[in-house]
């Protein structure tokens, strides 16, 4: 279904981009705004396709657990962040974060969704501070991402990780409400729980706990 909806999404944009390149010039500014939002719109339809694909595809793939450096992950995932956001001021602090074992691909997937929803909420500050840290309980390690962006109401938290499930307006932050759905699936597939902490105005704090797969690495 996905491919089959894929199709005519490329279609819209596929036209709509050379006749906003042709006709551009000549289309009344009303006119100019409705093609911009119609592509706008094919665009985010294409993304949220994709994104239900991951998600699909999160319950049937089979894990291929090995030694994976979750600090080598984050690592990576900051450097892109900073790639891609070279205007902006954001104070990393990032800790010792363990080897674990684990499917690499899926949890550099869970690790970049909780990283990139840090970066996306914290764009109203003028000076960001995003924390990525790790602790231990027994044989349970507790990772957390922690942000000084705009929060949420702790009586909303349970929508967080659903699917299509924002607690903020579309208008003003991006995203297909699909992201936080995977982070827990994939922890899920991994035996272990997320949850997160809030306040409106004052950050938030992501956290998975992998308590069974993930293990120590000699």
């Amino acid at each position: 279904m996905s491919h089959d909806l894929r199709a005519p999404l490329r279609h819209i944009a596929g036209y709509g981009d050379p006749l906003r390149e042709l006709e551009g010039d000549r289309m009344a500014e009303k006119s100019n705004r409705f093609l911009n939002n119609m592509l706008d719109s094919a665009r985010f339809a294409g993304t949220l396709v994709d994104d239900l694909l991951t998600f699909s595809q999160m319950g049937r793939a089979a894990l291929h657990p090995a030694p994976v450096d979750l600090g080598q992950i984050v690592r990576v995932i900051v450097q892109e962040c900073e790639n891609d956001t070279p205007t902006r001021h954001i104070e990393w602090v990032i800790g010792d974060l363990p080897r674990v074992v684990g499917d690499a691909a899926f949890l550099q997937l869970a690790v970049r969704n909780l990283i990139s929803n840090a970066v996306k909420y914290t764009r109203t500050r003028e000076s960001a501070k995003i924390e990525v840290f790790a602790t231990r309980s027994g044989d349970e390690y507790v990772i957390g991402v922690r942000d000084n962006g705009v929060g949420f109401d702790m009586k909303y938290g349970a929508k967080l990780f659903g699917v299509f499930q924002r607690l903020h307006r579309a208008e003003e932050f991006e995203g297909t409400g699909i992201g936080l759905v995977n982070v827990r699936r994939i922890v899920e597939r991994h035996e272990g729980r997320t949850w997160a902490e809030g306040r409106l105005g004052e950050g938030a704090t992501f956290y998975f706990s992998p308590p069974i797969v993930f293990r120590d690495v000699k």
